[in-house]
């Protein structure tokens, strides 16, 4: 048995897993996150915000008294999508290395993806045509598994950058919602050429916009990761729920009983985001002439990947 931590800072939330591994299996210890929203303004200035940083490091302070505690073994930091655009990253990366006294690692595109499939496949069975969907704050991957062979594209577009670019109203008006729509869509063109979509035959999707979607067509009373993870919904369902959330306004949906208050203002685009993936893989499905008709939600992402790559 091997104690690890995995930290993955993306650009909305800092989350930490710590976990005993044994055979290649994760028992969880602790899970958790804080929105620190640490890509805060980065799409239009290409810097970390001040209070931004600071926000993070304290979550990161918090983090590794977590890991003394529990008797941590191994640490791996990742940072993801905000770090990789911001030009300040290194006073980032060297404050974390003397906090969590470790390397910080600044994950490609393509390594964000990889850790993303392998963490959201850990608990699922061998299939083919399985593509994971990481819809983030600042990227959002696409990784399809087909036998051993991994394909995957790293877009940036996210909730908050989606957020940030294009919407200013609440709930967002008709041509808000449109260039979210607009700019997914022309990164969706740009990733299928790396990522074969009309070869889907299972769509399962990761982090928080996902889950807090899956929770919202469950109808459910709280936030229930045993209740979310492993769902499978129709795809209408999902489309049902994708636009209700993005026309909901704010105290309605601030009001919702599994609704994490840092996803409520960004989480009008991530649902026009996920809608819009969902949309254009069905029509790719369909004019290669099969069907895909659900969609499954996992709780198991790159922070599990992270975590099982210290084993």
């Amino acid at each position: 048995m091997t104690r690890v931590a995995a930290i993955d800072c993306g650009t909305n939330s800092i989350r930490l897993l710590i976990a005993d591994v044994v055979d290649g299996k994760l028992t969880d210890i602790v899970r958790t996150l804080e929105v620190v929203r640490l890509g805060q303004g980065v799409d239009r200035t290409g810097r970390f915000d001040d209070a931004a940083l600071d926000r993070t490091l304290d979550a990161t302070r918090d983090y590794a008294a977590q890991c003394q505690k529990h008797g941590v073994e191994r640490v791996r930091f990742v940072a993801t999508s905000a770090t990789r655009d911001a030009a300040n990253r290194l006073v980032f990366i060297d404050a974390v290395r003397d906090i969590i006294g470790v390397e910080p690692e600044v994950l490609s595109g393509t390594e964000e993806a990889e850790m993303s499939f392998r963490g959201a496949t850990s608990v699922l069975p061998p299939g083919t045509g399985r593509l994971v969907v990481d819809l983030g704050g600042g990227s959002t991957e696409l990784v399809l598994g087909d036998g051993d062979a991994l394909s995957s594209y790293s877009m940036n577009v996210g909730c908050v950058r989606m957020t940030e670019r294009n919407i200013s109203n609440d709930p967002p008006t008709a041509q808000q919602r449109a260039g979210v729509v607009r700019d997914v869509n022309a990164a969706i063109d740009i990733a299928a050429e790396s990522v074969d979509l009309d070869r889907v035959r299972e769509i399962v999707g990761v982090a928080g916009t996902i889950t807090t979607l899956t929770a919202h067509a469950l109808g459910l009373d709280s936030y229930d990761p045993e209740a979310i993870n492993g769902t499978r919904l129709s795809m209408q369902a999902m489309l049902d729920a994708c636009d209700d959330l993005a026309s909901m306004p704010r105290e309605q949906r601030a009001a919702l009983p599994y609704m994490h208050p840092g996803r409520v203002d960004v989480i009008a685009a991530g649902s026009l985001t996920w809608h819009t993936v969902l949309t254009r893989t069905v029509e790719a499905v369909s004019a290669a002439g099969s069907t895909l008709d659900s969609v499954v939600t996992s709780e198991h992402d790159i922070l599990d990947g992270v975590a099982l790559s210290l084993a």
